[in-house]
């Protein structure tokens, strides 16, 4: 029972890179030490299949509790409290960079390529992601549009470091997703999100499965370079989007809070990245 609990909590937790712009449920989970176990079952899913099922049951049940308790708090704070609760989250993402260095060096030193890929990655992904509202523009919130919203956070599970809900901001479907969840639209949010997270699973695991085998340095620098772009960008206003971070008439009191709670975020981030060990299995 108490790992059943333990395995809910950690859905819960994954949930928030659902939901919270800047954060990745694919980092939470290889934070709280399960992602390499969800790669490996979906990319060889018949593979102790009922073992495997019957371990990720209680991490899916918390997944759906954290969607359902998590989206109208974040949305009435996201409303009434942007920047401070933005700058927490960025607080929260750069203390789970520790985590990340160490373990982007678990099975081999790093090396110059590891540095490149690192350093490429961050401005690359920071250039595309700055720009993808004017590359693509804004979606209509529609059945489509969910389907691509569930491939992006499942997309958020497979590449640790890459946050569906900034993409989800950027292309203007993150609010009606998050009034979808609110309001338990199963038909309407629940369902083309699931399906598009389906697919994005069974099509994307293989790879990042064999990706984490024979590259397994390689592709957390390229993590490490995703988190740290995307935090710095959920920071910068970005014109043409409207919700992205506004500045506009945050006075002395919101730049003190804000500064405060992202200390607190560094801090939570670390300590998060210390369950880890204790959550191995």
């Amino acid at each position: 029972m108490a790992s059943w609990i333990a395995r809910i909590v950690k859905g819960m937790i994954i949930a928030l890179g659902f939901i919270l712009p800047g954060v990745s449920g694919g980092v939470l989970a290889a934070i709280l030490g399960i992602y390499e176990r969800i790669i490996h079952f979906l990319a060889h899913i018949r593979e102790n299949f009922t073992e495997n099922l019957l371990f990720f049951v209680p991490v899916g049940i918390g997944g759906i509790l954290g969607i359902a308790l998590f989206s109208y708090p974040v949305e009435y704070l996201l409303e009434h409290y942007q920047v401070i609760v933005l700058w927490s989250f960025a607080g929260a993402i750069v203390g789970t960079v520790p985590s990340l260095v160490n373990e982007s060096t678990k099975h081999s030193k790093r090396d110059g390529i590891d540095l490149t890929w690192l350093c490429g990655t961050f401005v690359i992904s920071g250039l595309v992601l700055y720009f993808l509202n004017d590359l693509v523009g804004t979606l209509p919130a529609n059945f489509a549009s969910f389907v691509l919203a569930g491939a992006l956070i499942a997309l958020g599970i497979l590449v640790p470091g890459l946050s569906p809900s900034n993409l989800l901001l950027i292309l203007g479907i993150y609010s009606p997703m998050l009034n979808g969840f609110k309001s338990l639209d199963l038909l309407g949010t629940f369902l083309p999100i699931a399906l598009g997270g389906i697919l994005a699973m069974l099509a994307f695991s293989k790879a990042m499965d064999f990706a984490l085998k024979h590259y397994h340095s390689r592709v957390y620098h390229f993590i490490i370079g995703i988190v740290l772009s995307s935090t710095l960008l959920i920071l910068i206003p970005q014109a043409g989007n409207k919700e992205s971070i506004s500045y506009a008439g945050a006075g002395s009191g919101t730049w003190m809070l804000a500064f405060i709670l992202f200390g607190l975020g560094v801090w939570l981030g670390l300590w998060m990245s210390k369950l880890e060990e204790k959550y191995k299995s």
